[in-house]
């Protein structure tokens, strides 16, 4: 068994951008990559979409030079590009393949017009129940139940947007005010415009291989993936929370961590705002309830004791699905290289990636990827 670091990342830049086609979106995000990691090829491919065609990673690779080895399709929902990084990390830590690329493609802009159609196999989908709905149901519940405010949601939206500004490869930033956020077009209520998270595209990749001690190396310290148990009344908690507790549990366990407060920096799926607010609740790096709070206050900002997306997050980077767990792993990466510029974590030594994929029917959760990663 290998100890196994990320040895390169990449990424392309994130937009609607329905000019270029997948291949140009993962040429940019592999050929940085590979450059990244001094290597020219891999032993072996996952790749991580969720509605490219049928074929799409063997194309997208041919346009590189990377054939003739194995090349494995996932999809896992959202969390389709951070499952694609668990196979790969598992593929070298047992000695299968010696060096790896895991790619996330999506292209967001030319499948759909607006939000994602839901699907209608899926009884809730059938209901017409979307994504957006699902996320405004945890939030009326949270705001029900006095957890948050809607000016502590609109905050998590102007935290994001504002840590976006240093991030050159984001699709939107900006500053907004609380009053701004509340007051843009009502998508889900109570979640307004600026509270989702936008249309795609995009690409990211890793080269992952055994740790060899190099100064760029990030080390990857446990890496855990659950999909969601039955949703029940047995469960006090909104959609979400429980898979996203438990998956963090095992990666915790797997990674020796004492505590979570040794964590200096986390990237976690806020598709919406709420989900930041439930997801920092159910990783533990806030206290039940104080979500919403730690956002108003600045404790989860760039300069807070514990800063979340510095990137800018699903928010303000964008969300192109397959795309989005390597993007956040590519920025945990910087920031714990202290490659991160001005969104730079000051001493950042641990980082943990959160995706969360999408609903199935009756299930909390179609999959959620947890990663714990080391400095060098």
């Amino acid at each position: 068994m290998s100890t196994v670091s990320v040895h390169g990342v990449g990424t392309s830049h994130f937009g609607r951008q329905p000019e270029r086609d997948l291949v140009a979106l993962a040429w940019d995000a592999v050929r940085e990559a590979f450059a990244d990691a001094d290597v020219t090829g891999v032993d072996a491919v996952w790749v991580g979409t969720v509605f490219g065609p049928p074929g799409v990673a063997q194309r997208v690779l041919r346009a590189m030079g990377v054939t003739g080895i194995p090349v494995i399709t996932v999809e896992n929902a959202c969390a389709s590009g951070t499952t694609a990084f668990l196979e790969a990390h598992e593929a070298v830590r047992t000695g299968r393949y010696g060096r790896v690329l895991a790619l996330g493609i999506e292209q967001m802009s030319t499948a759909f017009a607006g939000a994602i159609t839901p699907e209608p196999t899926d009884p809730e989908g059938r209901s017409g129940l979307a994504l957006p709905a699902l996320y405004a149901m945890a939030a009326a519940r949270y705001l029900y139940d006095g957890a948050v405010t809607p000016a502590q949601l609109a905050a998590v939206s102007v935290k994001n947007h504002a840590h976006a500004l240093h991030n050159p490869r984001a699709q939107y930033a900006g500053h907004h005010t609380v009053e701004e956020v509340l007051g843009s077009r009502m998508i889900a209520d109570p979640l307004t415009l600026l509270q989702c998270c936008p249309t795609s595209d995009g690409a990211a990749a890793a080269v992952l291989a055994p740790a060899s001690g190099g100064s760029r190396e990030v080390g990857v310290r446990a890496v855990a993936l659950r999909s969601g148990a039955p949703w029940n009344h047995r469960s006090p908690h909104v959609w979400g929370h429980d898979v996203v507790r438990d998956t963090a549990a095992e990666a915790f366990a797997a990674a020796g961590l004492d505590a979570v407060s040794d964590l200096d920096v986390a990237e976690v799926h806020d598709a919406f705002t709420i989900g930041e607010i439930v997801t920092t609740e159910a990783l533990g790096l806030v206290a039940p309830g104080e979500g919403g709070k730690a956002a108003e206050s600045g404790v989860t900002a760039l300069g807070g004791t514990r800063p979340v997306n510095p990137s800018g997050g699903l928010l303000s980077r964008g969300h192109p699905l397959g795309a989005t767990g390597l993007a956040q792993l590519a920025e945990i990466v910087w920031q714990l290289r202290g490659e991160a510029g001005r969104r730079q974590v000051d001493g950042a030594r641990l980082g943990l990636v959160e995706t969360m994929g999408g609903g199935v029917s009756v299930l909390d959760g179609n999959a959620c990827v947890v990663a714990v990663l080391e400095a060098p």
